[in-house]
């Protein structure tokens, strides 16, 4: 059983409207493979490629519906807006399908369309990408000047709707920015530890502290250069990662984030959901069963049992 809080099918749905997601061997992730692996719940992040720039909200809008006309067209996925929705998830045959935001371009400098997004059943945010957009600077902008003030009010928005903010790719400055103006847990959806790996996506110590203070968690990623400073990496190599957070006291704030077709490389044995239980029983050698459940699924379930909103969404 496992969630999986971040993926990017909806981009490549959206630059290749020609396919499907039953079973497109093109996809990482796709319902045969979330089947295969007992999934529970599959977060699906709108990203706006380069290929789409001007970013616009329209863009958002578009994955927004390949995601009604794609994914949840098959019975076997749950539209999970609410904690009555994802307590109507069985692993493996009604997967819970979770909408999130990857950087805030396609806003277009309009905060206020934070309430819009959650009314549409966006559960997570990010601000930014890699680079700066209107509200933040990203991990690799070298400037690293944090939120902008239109950011800051995007931040305080998503606070104010109870959009879950994600701190992934944020610049370290606003990483703290965030983290202290927010006011509540945050994720980190898909990144790794930076004193395992020593790159600008990964998280420090420090920040990984912060993360597990605010009551949050952190998505362990398979990018292998996220992994390993060779860009090639095994599953030792994701249990590393997952040791190293557990020994500063984050193994209740573990979950995964996959990163599934956002990457053009894999971890060896580890190439798309329905090869998770390699994963599995590599934690299952070296960790107590109550961990490995936390890791896979349990922690991440529990943070939306008290983060999502109560009741029953709205069909």
């Amino acid at each position: 059983m496992i969630i999986d809080a971040h993926c990017d099918v909806l981009c490549k749905l959206f630059l290749r409207p020609d396919i499907g997601f039953t079973d497109e061997a093109g996809l990482d992730v796709n319902l045969q493979r979330l089947m295969q692996a007992g999934a529970l719940l599959q977060c699906f992040a709108v990203y706006l490629p380069e290929a789409a720039e001007p970013h616009s909200f329209g863009h958002v809008l578009r994955q927004i519906q390949l995601f009604h006309d794609k994914v949840l067209q098959h019975p076997e996925m749950v539209f999970v807006r609410t904690t009555d929705d994802l307590r109507r998830t069985v692993p493996g045959k009604r997967i819970g399908a979770m909408l999130t935001l990857e950087g805030a371009d396609g806003l277009q400098g309009q905060p206020e369309l934070v309430r819009t997004l959650f009314d549409l059943g966006v559960r997570c945010l990010q601000p930014t990408w890699n680079y700066a957009n209107w509200a933040a600077d990203g991990v690799l902008e070298p400037r690293n000047a944090g939120l902008s003030v239109r950011g800051m009010r995007l931040v305080d928005e998503c606070s104010r709707v109870g959009m879950i903010l994600d701190m992934a790719h944020l610049g370290e400055r606003g990483f703290w920015e965030a983290a202290s103006r927010y006011g509540r847990p945050f994720i980190v959806s898909h990144a790794n530890a930076r004193a395992v790996c020593d790159h600008p996506r990964n998280l420090d110590d420090l920040q990984i502290g912060a993360v597990i203070q605010s009551g949050g968690l952190i998505g362990i990623t398979f990018v292998p250069p996220f992994l390993h400073s060779s860009g090639t990496a095994g599953i030792d190599d994701v249990i590393r990662h997952i040791e190293h957070i557990c020994a500063l006291g984050g193994e209740r704030h573990l979950m995964l984030g996959s990163d599934f077709d956002g990457i053009d490389r894999w971890v060896n044995g580890l190439r798309h959901p329905g090869q998770i239980h390699a994963l599995i029983e590599a934690l299952e050698r070296r960790f107590p069963a109550a961990t490995v459940e936390g890791i896979c699924w349990n922690n991440a379930y529990r943070f939306f049992q008290r983060h999502l909103p109560q009741g029953h969404a709205a069909a």
